[in-house]
């Protein structure tokens, strides 16, 4: 009876997601193409399959799925439908965000000694900016990966539902699941204290909406096995982000899904104490040292595989600790508050160039390129934490450049960042491909991202459920405002 009810929850949470709003007047400020019928004519068409582009296509949508899709020559425009003749611009699928956050992480203050300056690392939700740029940016389905404000996310979905604010189909995840001394650290958070809080932790929060967990870096194995347990027991998936237990550990333990790629792996570290999270310098001079190649890496690659543990990329967050990385770019510059500005270019001005963050960096895409290649399932997020450089949307398309650089073609890394997310999140039967019958959500980019993924920062219109939003519009309304609201 359990099992049932589980499953009918479920099918009502697809069935609300998928449900077509009336939007309000303010959501409507930023659609550019609204119609029962749109024909997408002489388009470029990557469908998020990893096969090849297919050239000269028409798409159809109604009643906000794609009905037809083929080449201009042979499927015909419907009569009164609205025609954009898009020649020379490529149609991707909604990218699917799957480590992302409606927070913004503020400067941090430390003391001559080195430790924060109470009440710590302090984070500022911004529910008005952070919905607006993921849509804007060509995300149209996002897993929020940690809450701050779980009330604020609540109430964010349901706005977004219902055609009250613009922004993505979220997918949220509780506030993390984290135990002493994390909450040192980041004051916002609740410190668990035994495996019975873990549990209690995930039934309160699932009974409230939640859909997905978080394990957080100083989780014991007990208190991650009775979290895990008790969001399989309602049919929910557990992600983490760990550092006092291994990989290997947890994907026997039974987590779904890794975050960070590789590069918060602690298993390989000399000495590491079981429970505990290392420190010092050790750890990153063991991680630069792995080889993808060697029984080690591949046996737990393996173990992954076996146990169908998905790994989330988010190589932008750790590109931001790297002086020259990524080049500054106006568009993110002009979004920030000047608070923001000002504390992101003194802290990047801070970091050094290249040297151990650079080398940390390339090991992470060689481990990633090489699980993907074992066989392992790869998503993509982009953490946009760190010293905020990252930010929504912006930072979900770098983190498509960055699959690119490690060694992904762009049609691989297209995959990673839509279809791999939606089936994931069990999904893949209405978005993350382009196909018939799927939810028409579609970006439109005047480039062509197969042969240079930078064109994927070249978003013109982006529709979620055959709805159209004007991304620049979208951008242009957060304006100065990110990290304040």
């Amino acid at each position: 009876m359990r099992r049932v009810l589980v499953v009918a929850v479920a099918c009502l949470y697809s069935a609300t997601l998928f449900a077509q709003a009336k939007l309000s007047d303010e959501v409507r400020k930023y659609v550019s193409v609204d119609s029962p019928m749109i024909a997408i004519t002489h388009v470029r068409v990557i469908d998020g399959t990893g096969e090849a582009p297919r050239e000269d296509q028409t798409i159809v949508i109604a009643n906000g799925k794609i009905q037809r899709i083929g080449s201009a020559s042979s499927v015909p425009v419907p009569s009164g439908a609205k025609i954009l003749d898009k020649s020379g611009y490529t149609v991707i699928p909604g990218l699917v965000g799957m480590h992302e956050h409606l927070y913004y992480t503020a400067s941090v203050l430390r003391s001559e000694k080195g430790g924060l300056v109470p009440p710590g690392y302090f984070i500022n939700e911004i529910p008005y900016t952070a919905p607006r740029l993921y849509l804007a940016a060509g995300v149209t389905t996002a897993r929020t990966t940690g809450s701050v404000e779980p009330f604020t996310d609540l109430n964010l979905k349901a706005a977004i539902d219902r055609g009250r604010m613009p922004g993505p189909k979220l997918f949220l995840t509780a506030p993390y699941l984290e135990a002493s001394p994390g909450g040192e650290i980041v004051p916002q958070l609740y410190e668990l204290k035994t495996a019975a809080d873990a549990q209690r932790w995930v039934a309160f929060w699932a009974d409230l909406g939640f859909t997905s967990f978080k394990g957080y870096m100083n989780l014991t194995r007990a208190q991650l096995k009775a979290a895990v347990d008790e969001a399989h027991r309602r049919g929910l998936k557990l992600t983490a982000h760990l550092c006092s237990i291994g990989y290997r550990e947890a994907a026997e333990i039974g987590v779904d899904n890794l975050e960070h790629g590789f590069l918060v792996d602690t298993e390989f570290t000399p000495n590491k104490k079981p429970d505990e999270c290392p420190s010092g310098p050790g750890s990153d001079k063991a991680f630069l040292k792995l080889d993808s190649k060697s029984p080690e890496i591949q046996g737990l690659f393996r173990t992954l595989i076996d146990k169908k543990v998905a790994v989330t990329s988010t190589l932008p967050v750790f590109e931001s600790g790297i002086g020259l990385r990524p080049p500054l770019q106006q568009r993110v510059l002009d979004a920030m508050s000047a608070e923001s500005r000002t504390s992101y270019l003194r802290i990047k001005a801070g970091r050094p160039p290249g040297g151990t963050e650079e080398a940390y960096l390339k090991k992470g895409m060689e481990l990633e390129l090489a699980f993907v290649k074992a066989g392992g399932t790869l998503l993509a997020g982009a953490d946009p934490t760190g010293n905020g450089g990252v930010l929504p949307g912006f930072g979900d398309q770098r983190e498509l450049e960055l699959l690119v650089e490690a060694g992904f073609t762009p049609l691989e890394a297209i995959k990673i960042a839509t279809l791999n997310g939606a089936q994931f999140l069990e999904v893949g039967d209405q978005v993350g491909s382009i196909a018939e019958g799927k939810q028409a959500d579609l970006v439109l980019i005047n480039g062509n991202p197969a042969k240079d993924i930078s064109d994927v920062e070249k978003v013109e219109t982006v529709f979620k459920d055959g709805i159209g939003y004007d991304s620049q519009k979208l951008i242009d309304s957060v304006r100065g405002q990110v990290g304040i609201r």
